[in-house]
């Protein structure tokens, strides 16, 4: 089986400024992913390392640079998952670490338990000898903008809720087995304690050997009424490509419950797709040492992995 990263960065709008580090963004976390597929690594270490790449990035809405709570705090929520015998991790509403991702395969890998929460996780969290990072750490100047602009009382928070920017990456490695891992900082100036798709297992993610994986971004109470990367996984099993599979849940989300969104997937025979009802998604793929990226519909820029390799240690 010849190994294949998806990864994306979060579905919505992406505003001008941002698109070409959001971009660069995606890229590095699918080559660093592809990076441990080639040799012959796991799909799950692939998936983990280029989540926790995309978390360090303060493009995106996860690890730092996640929105900030109605307190001006930041939460947030991973999940991880091994097609080969459905084991998962997550965490929600934690604090105070830098890569959620990991600490939801140490949930995986080391309890009994597939979810853990705020005070239990920040304790787990401890007990495995996880660095604290302060809080302050993790929010970007952007963050805090955003947070001070919902305050206002004539703000929209409905309105920057459009550029999220959820984590997320699936893989396929060279043994047939699949993985995915979402991570994400949620919603803007959230209630305390909101825990949106992404720790739930079949809506923020989902990994099964015997038909693929997904792992999805946008508005996570609507992803959550639909189940959507169940939902995907459900239609390839009855048949469909990835590409259509994932349209055809994205369209009855859309349809049913009036929801947007976007979803990575790879399919059990290294087949692809990387699809969104919002106006921007980006992500990136590796697949037989070909790079493929892109932000808006229908945009597709394709690179020889070596060639992006080089742009990469030249700061893209």
């Amino acid at each position: 089986m010849k190994p294949v990263i998806v990864v994306h960065g979060g579905a919505g709008r992406i505003f001008k400024e941002r698109e070409e580090g959001s971009r660069a963004g995606v890229v590095r976390a699918a080559l660093r992913g592809y990076g441990i597929l080639k040799p012959g690594g796991s799909a799950l270490d692939a998936v983990e390392e280029a989540v926790r790449s995309m978390e360090d990035d303060p493009h995106f809405n996860a690890g730092c640079g996640s929105v900030l709570n109605e307190k001006g705090e930041v939460e947030m929520d991973a999940i991880i998952m091994d097609g080969k015998n459905l084991d998962s991790g997550a965490v929600s509403a934690v604090k105070c670490i830098a890569n959620p991702i990991k600490l939801a395969r140490l949930v995986m890998e080391k309890t009994k338990h597939m979810l853990l929460t705020d005070r239990g996780a920040h304790l787990f969290a401890q007990a495995m000898g996880i660095p604290e990072t302060p809080g302050e750490k993790l929010i970007t100047e952007r963050s805090r903008e955003r947070w001070k602009k919902n305050l206002e009382p004539d703000s929209n928070p409905e309105e920057f809720q459009k550029d999220l920017g959820t984590v997320g990456a699936v893989a396929i490695d060279s043994e047939g087995n699949v993985a995915c891992a979402t991570s994400t900082g949620g919603l803007s100036n959230k209630l305390i304690g909101r825990v949106g798709d992404t720790a739930c297992i079949g809506s923020g993610g989902y990994a099964d050997n015997h038909s693929g994986a997904t792992s999805t971004t946008g508005h996570g109470e609507s992803i959550m009424k639909v189940v959507l990367a169940r939902l995907i996984l459900y239609h390839m099993e009855q048949g469909l490509s990835p590409e259509m599979a994932a349209d055809t849940a994205l369209d009855y989300m859309k349809t049913r419950v009036g929801g947007l969104g976007g979803v990575i997937v790879v399919n059990n025979s290294g087949e692809w797709a990387a699809r969104f009802s919002t106006k921007q998604m980006s992500w990136a793929t590796v697949k037989d040492d070909q790079l493929h990226y892109g932000i808006y519909a229908g945009e597709r820029h394709t690179k020889p992995v070596d060639e992006a390799l080089t742009f990469e240690s030249e700061g893209f």
